[in-house]
């Protein structure tokens, strides 16, 4: 009885939920503009907001005239502030968190969360999952067992603020109606070493009733692969009840055959974009490709034609600017002390009404060696399109730049793949990744074609390469991932090591 009454309050909520998204939905970009200037006007007495001028803001253009886009090295200053206890200095208010990321040039970075910040955070999961329910009219998972693969819940104090990964941060604030389902336990989430800390949590859960799983694809297939080690069982076998996999961090799509494989039967996937600096956008139609991004969360979003960051003078679009199937550079103004924060990310645009987006790379990750500028959307977009075509099984893959190879003979691109299933003819899988990079990116098909680089080529990887490499960097599982591509060799040296 008690299951039932959860189930029709579940989808009660959700249905009242998405009709009140409606407004936002429909109403983005000039809720954005106010969104901005809200912003502004709460933190004009903050240091940040004397030093930028903030009381002469009016306009978004005015905004980007005073407020430059910045990264975490020009936020450090304010943000050390803010870690020794000084006050009122990015937000009206003392931040409840810091959020703690690994950053490549910066070190450890803390990422200020607010209250506000943080129930937004809490609010858009919420929301992924009441469009869910309302769209599948079912909601039999809040009655079994739930588990979130995340960084540890322990938290330490930094002059009154709390310290610790977002996904840690995270477990302090799962809804009181699904404590009771959460798993693993606290103890064994707050387990360090991240294999022991898997191992663990197959022990917990091999035999309970799991209806959600949440986590990032390379650690869900870890756990998965554990599981059915231990049980000889696919995992929809195991967990006949298994309704949801929610993830995020990265992109999905190269990892759903692997997954597909691992599972063994029909379980729903949402993807979402969460990240330390805030909830960004979820799948809203979980049958459909693309995020909702979210525009009423307390982030105002700018967009900076990929082709243009980093240069002096950059465009700053906002959304009643942009353009479908385009790259952008995402930048962020947040209620948690963020002013034109450039989180890295690169999104485009899907649709318009609403607003939806892949997330297509990063801004640091990609492969220009010989000007081509590579980035991650067009590598995952020909790697999947090649292994529909060629049945075969990813694990995880990696391109590098062969910028001097031996011998005289042309550059070329490297492919370091971890194949779970290898293709019966490797040769014709090369030749038709090629040929599908080639139709994603002109510049380097002009390269092939005028004999600058050679066809790319694939050196094949021992089992578990990816996780050694994690393991190597200190970024063995919570919310860490491997970069797709780069623009040096530094991890492809490394993964050379586990050549076949």
């Amino acid at each position: 009885m008690i299951g039932f009454i959860k189930k029709t309050v579940a989808k009660m909520w959700a249905k009242n939920h998405v009709k009140q998204t409606d407004n936002y939905k429909n109403n983005a970009e000039q809720l954005q503009e106010h969104l901005l200037l809200d912003l502004v006007k709460s933190a004009e007495k903050t240091l940040f907001g004397l030093q930028h001028q903030f009381s002469e803001i009016k306009t978004v253009e005015d905004f980007q005239k005073k407020v430059k886009i910045s990264d975490y090295e020009d936020l450090k200053p304010f943000i050390e502030k803010v870690k020794h206890g000084d006050k009122n200095i990015l937000w009206e208010n003392t931040p409840e968190y810091f959020a703690k990321t690994s950053g490549t040039t910066s070190g450890t970075k803390y990422i200020p969360l607010t209250k506000e910040g943080m129930d937004y955070q809490v609010k858009a999961a919420q929301s992924a999952l009441f469009h869910y329910i309302a769209q599948k009219n079912n909601a039999d998972f809040v009655n079994g067992k739930m588990i979130f693969l995340q960084g540890s819940p322990e938290l330490e104090d930094k002059n009154g603020i709390k310290t610790g990964r977002l996904s840690g941060i995270v477990a302090h604030h799962i809804p009181k109606y699904l404590q009771k389902n959460r798993l693993p336990s606290y103890e064994t989430n707050c387990i360090e070493d991240w294999e022991t800390k898997v191992d663990k949590i197959v022990e917990e859960t091999e035999k309970e009733n799991m209806t959600l799983i949440s986590g990032i694809p390379p650690w869900l297939i870890m756990y998965f692969e554990k599981l059915i080690e231990r049980n000889g069982k696919k995992i929809k076998q195991l967990f006949p009840n298994l309704q949801l996999i929610v993830t995020g961090g990265v992109n999905y799509e190269p990892y759903r055959e692997k997954m597909e494989e691992l599972l063994g039967g029909k379980v729903d996937i949402i993807q979402t974009f969460p990240a330390s600096e805030g909830f960004f956008a979820f799948q809203d139609d979980y049958q459909k490709e693309g995020l909702l991004l979210q525009t009423n969360h307390g982030i105002f979003y700018e967009f900076v034609p990929l082709e243009e960051y980093g240069k002096e003078n950059a465009s700053r679009l906002t959304l009643k600017d942009i353009e479908l199937h385009k790259d952008y550079a995402l930048i962020l103004t947040t209620n948690s002390g963020l002013w034109a924060y450039s989180i890295g990310d690169v999104v485009r645009f899907i649709s318009k009404n609403p607003h939806r987006i892949l997330v297509s790379g990063r801004t640091k990750h990609f492969t220009s060696a010989f000007g081509e500028h590579v980035i991650a959307f067009e590598v995952e977009e020909a790697m999947k399109a090649t292994v529909e075509k060629f049945p075969a099984q990813i694990t995880e893959f990696h391109l590098a730049p062969q910028v001097n190879p031996e011998n005289g003979e042309l550059p070329y691109h490297e492919w370091f793949i971890e194949f779970e299933k290898e293709p019966e003819n490797l040769e014709n899988f090369r030749q038709n990744l090629d040929l599908e990079m080639r139709k994603r990116n002109t510049y380097y098909d002009d390269l092939i074609a005028g004999n600058i680089l050679q066809v790319l080529k694939i050196t094949k990887l021992q089992k578990n390469a990816f996780q050694e490499y994690a393991k190597s960097e200190g970024k063995l599982g919570g919310q860490n991932k491997i970069p797709r591509l780069a623009n040096d060799r530094k991890i492809g040296e490394f993964l050379g090591k586990f050549k076949i």
